[in-house]
């Protein structure tokens, strides 16, 4: 039999535009000669749909897409995610579902078990769990089909498991020779090869086929790669969908041979498409067709605009350069050069005016005050209201260019650099941006070398540089990804480093007094396993050990 993988881009609750990619990745599946075709979870009202599933309209629209997919793929098998009604005495008024479509009816139903609660995922809140599994049977094999986490459970695979029951190892024992694996899972380095091994793992243990379509595309700050699988029983690709863009890929249940088609490879070049697919989508999908972009000169707006001409194309990009009075000509042309290397409209609106009179207006009140930071945040705060003018005025959305380092420490300014609708590389550190720029010169000279090689700095008073305020980047992004990632005490993270203590509890000081900042940022795009946003949920008026 010939089955099809429909790795797709839905968009959350567009029930119409889910069902017709569908309907035509499953008829053109038919025309290839497919008898089935496997979609991702919840693909009929997009992942993640969150407190959606609790308006009754919401559930009945599911099931009528269902329906009305159901009707036009006849001479197909279809399988897609939506979600159901659960019953009434769980307390949890939907599922998370996988329907087989066949000759025009929903043929089987299956709901998923294991309802993640880690990290950006809170399904408990919005969904009760299956009790149990069946099989189904298909062209001679007894199918098991699973929804995302319920393949995530392997003893044989996993040292600590976070759950005591395995749907997987349940249905195998049942019977099942045959795993099908309906996902949406987000996309963070290092994850696609995590998937791969984990399912290889399951196809080798129990010596069965393994086929796995993963949802595509970013949904507010989430971005899923695709990378679908299928996998022989020795854990061998068969087949495999591209990373980041939609496709339809085939393979053979018996002869177990498929296409295999090219993945992105690399650290770099993965998170870089990971932005890009996360810029265009939120762009797109939230409704705008521009962008607008503050542009310092500095490496990080640099990074930003070039992920966002390649999201939206340089036409629906307006980059602005908001010069004060510590700006440095260089800054200036460096922003310029920018620009013109990308094609993109750039405008110079200066903002020393703005700033004096500011300055004018409070100067009573600031009478006997030292200048201090307050006027550095009054240019950073006039930078804002321009971009937020502008952005009002043009329909058009605001990119945040702040990086995760600065975010992680709060040396950013609220109403100010952190104004905008996305935080493109607030999931980025500092030194990562630097190896994500030379990425892009590798290819395409469009970051000035001013831009990569001058220090960094705020430029908001006089010869001020970053490492005024805070330890060389190698050392704080170190810091921060043991402190973030790895949940790592001071002593640990000194010690393994062999940094000075005092500097590492500083740090992670200046991480926890800004988490009043970090919940007033715009949503970024996630690329590591941890970052800032709803899958990082800490208090703000708290008194953590450091």
């Amino acid at each position: 039999m010939k089955i099809a993988l429909g790795q797709i881009n839905p968009t959350v609750a567009d029930f119409s535009g889910n069902a017709a990619k569908i309907i035509d990745f499953a008829r053109r599946a038919k025309s290839d000669g497919a008898g089935l075709i496997l979609f991702p979870e919840l693909s009929v009202c997009g992942y993640p749909p969150r407190d959606l599933v609790e308006r009754p309209s919401f559930v009945t629209h599911n099931r009528q897409t269902v329906e009305q997919i159901a009707a036009e793929t006849r001479g197909i098998a279809v399988i897609c995610g939506l979600v159901t009604p659960a019953a009434a005495h769980t307390g949890k008024s939907v599922m998370n579902s996988a329907a087989l479509l066949q000759d025009g009816k929903i043929a089987f139903l299956q709901s998923k078990m294991l309802l993640p609660t880690y990290d950006v995922f809170d399904e408990m809140r919005n969904f009760a769990p299956a009790k149990n599994q069946t099989l189904f049977p298909f062209c001679g094999w007894q199918m098991a089909l699973t929804i995302c986490e319920d393949a995530w459970n392997d003893k044989h695979f996993w040292n600590k498991r976070l759950y005591t029951f395995d749907p997987v190892e349940a249905l195998m024992q049942a019977g099942g020779n045959f795993m099908l694996n309906i996902s949406a899972s987000p996309f963070w380095l290092g994850k696609r090869e995590l998937r791969l091994d984990m399912l290889a793992t399951i196809a080798r243990n129990y010596k069965v086929p393994v086929a796995m379509v993963n949802q595509v595309g970013g949904n507010d700050s989430l971005v899923f790669d695709g990378s679908s699988l299928a996998l022989d029983p020795n854990g061998n690709v068969i087949a495999q969908g591209k990373s980041f863009e939609e496709d339809l890929i085939y393979f053979d249940s018996t002869q177990l041979r498929g296409d295999v088609h090219e993945q992105t490879a690399g650290a770099e070049a993965s998170a870089y498409a990971a932005l890009v697919l996360g810029t265009r989508d939120y762009v797109r999908k939230c409704g705008f067709k521009q962008v607008i972009v503050g542009l310092s000169g500095g490496i990080d707006s640099a990074l930003t605009a070039t992920i966002a001409a390649d999201a939206v194309g340089p036409e629906n990009v307006i980059g602005v350069g908001m010069p004060g009075p510590y700006s440095s000509q260089g800054s200036i042309d460096d922003a310029r050069a920018l620009a013109n290397n990308l094609g993109i409209r750039f405008e110079l609106l200066c903002i020393t005016e703005i700033f004096e009179s500011y300055r004018k207006s409070l100067g009573k009140m600031f009478a006997g005050h030292k200048e201090d930071v307050t006027e550095e945040n009054i240019q950073s705060r006039a930078r804002g209201t321009l971009l937020m003018a502008l952005s009002n005025k043009f329909g058009a959305i605001v990119l945040s260019t702040g990086n995760k380092s600065e975010l992680g420490v709060g040396y950013c300014t609220l109403y100010g650099d952190m104004v905008g609708g996305l935080a493109v590389i607030s999931d980025v550190p500092k030194t990562l941006v630097y190896r994500l720029s030379h990425y892009v010169n590798a290819t395409r000279p469009l970051i000035p070398q001013g831009s990569l090689e001058k220090p960094p700095s705020a430029e908001l008073r006089p010869g001020q540089k970053d490492s005024d305020s805070l330890p060389p980047y190698e050392v704080l992004d170190a810091i921060l990804e043991d402190y973030l990632e790895e949940s790592r005490t001071a002593e640990q993270i000194a010690a393994s480093h062999g940094f000075d203590l005092s500097l590492v509890r500083r740090v992670v000081r200046m991480v926890n007094a800004a988490e009043y900042k970090r919940q007033q940022a715009a949503p970024g795009i996630k690329i590591s396993p941890k970052a800032f946003g709803y899958g990082r949920r800490f208090p703000i008026a708290a008194k953590p050990d450091v």
